[in-house]
């Protein structure tokens, strides 16, 4: 019983990450189904952008909404929820016949995208703050692996199922098969991850038979949100963001246009990228938890050297020659190792000063800023590439235009972080000294 015991969590942590492979998978292979979707419905730019943006927006309102309801109830119950919600929204999105159905359906999707929250915050009573950061990193490994599957997907296997699924064009017969696998994944969850109760990894709770359970109360938000380490994460998670949203959107563009690549010669650059950046998640959290055993600074200073490092190295690769790809290949690689060092961290420093029975609401207003960011981010990199091009020519204005929102946005989050090491040290022991009070409490009872 006790070995079953002690793999229970490594079962959790297999579950989520399948659960956030398969969902990011889902999320974000209609960016390379935009030909096949377009064809079907007849679209132009704008109303596919309009598409992209829906979700978007629906995951961006519905932030808080999570947050709140994590901190609630039962967080396992209502992962199995989303995960219901994923896979119903996308098997509709599969049927529907028109663009303003499609647009509504797309738009539904987003409901779940804001779930994680509660599942973050579920982790962190199953794993110690000295672990956290690995953990983190290791789920979130999943996320650029789920952008490369939905490539093969979306590329590969879609155009192979053209009516031969219920005589369904190919790109539909693709949304009901992560429709199904959503709806599968919210079984998994309900019947197999149990709540863990809030506060239980902490250390101070460490060998106690019993943990207390600790209610959400507004008072406890309020007393976060004084803290100033926490406006320092909002401030770099708004500007964070921007640089992600830029690559995401205009890169392969970029590629395409500005350095001449074909469609081979993209996906063999970006593939080998995308797994070195899903690599930078797990070796970024693992060096946050080991610097932060000796310095409670430890995060943030993993987090500000990725944040700097990604900005020289990317500057240095997008200013290599054409005639240099090998060059500038072993540059981006660079940049993408670098670039996911904060996320685990980031996370991970969220409940490191947060009380457990908040944690899900406070994760959930970060994120509600972060996707402030991301909205803003593909409008300002096109507004400035055609400013650029005017000057530089239209041969190199997307070079200009990422070059600029991404190193502005990360230089800015050096700084804040920079804010926080001033910061971080107090904010965490008054967690600690908390959470210290509250076994006495317990034990007194």
């Amino acid at each position: 019983m006790k070995k079953r015991r002690s793999f229970y969590p490594a079962f959790v942590i297999i579950v989520f990450a399948l659960f956030m492979l398969l969902h990011q998978t889902d999320k974000l292979l209609i960016g390379s189904l935009q030909l096949p979707v377009s064809k079907s419905f007849g679209l132009n730019d704008f109303q596919w952008g309009l598409i992209n943006s829906g979700a978007l927006v629906v995951a961006t309102v519905l932030y808080p909404i999570w947050g709140y309801l994590y901190d609630r109830y039962a967080r396992a119950k209502l992962l199995a929820l989303a995960s219901f919600i994923w896979g119903a929204t996308t098997w509709l999105s599969s049927i529907v016949k028109t663009y303003p159905a499609f647009l509504a359906t797309r738009a539904s999707t987003g409901i779940d995208d804001s779930s994680y929250p509660g599942l973050y915050s579920l982790v962190a009573d199953y794993f110690g703050p000295k672990l956290r950061g690995k953990v983190y990193g290791t789920l979130q490994f999943t996320q650029p692996i789920g952008y490369l599957l939905g490539m093969v997907l979306a590329l590969m296997v879609a155009p192979s199922l053209d009516g031969k699924l219920f005589g369904l064009d190919g790109w539909r017969s693709i949304f009901l098969i992560t429709g199904f696998l959503g709806i599968l994944m919210a079984l998994v969850i309900f019947f197999g991850v149990k709540e863990m109760p809030r506060g239980k990894a902490e250390p101070e709770f460490e060998g106690a038979q019993e943990v207390s359970q600790f209610r959400f109360n507004w008072h406890e938000v309020k007393q976060v949100l004084k803290k100033r380490t926490m406006w320092f994460v909002f401030l770099q998670g708004f500007a964070g963001v921007f640089p992600w949203n830029v690559i995401t959107f205009f890169f392969f563009g970029y590629l395409m246009r500005e350095r001449g690549y074909d469609n081979n010669q993209v996906l063999f650059t970006m593939a080998p990228i995308v797994l070195i950046l899903a690599s930078g998640y797990v070796v970024g959290g693992a060096l946050g938890d080991w610097l932060f055993k000796r310095t409670p600074k430890g995060r943030i200073i993993v987090s500000s050297a990725g944040v700097i490092l990604g900005a020289i190295f990317l500057f240095f690769a997008l200013n290599t020659p054409t005639s240099q790809p090998t060059l500038f290949f072993v540059l981006m690689c660079l940049t993408a190792l670098f670039m996911p060092f904060s996320s685990p961290n980031v996370i991970s420093t969220v409940f490191d000063i947060t009380p457990p029975e908040v944690r899900s609401t406070t994760q959930a207003m970060e994120y509600f800023v972060e996707n402030s960011g991301a909205a803003l981010a593909p409008t300002l990199a096109g507004a400035l590439s055609l400013y650029f091009a005017k000057i530089v020519g239209p041969f190199a204005s997307l070079q200009f235009a990422i070059l600029t929102v991404c190193i502005t946005a990360w230089v800015l989050c050096f700084f804040l972080y920079l804010g926080a090491l001033f910061t971080i040290d107090g904010d965490v022991k008054s967690l600690r000294t908390q959470m210290a009070e509250r076994v006495q409490t317990s034990s007194a009872d």
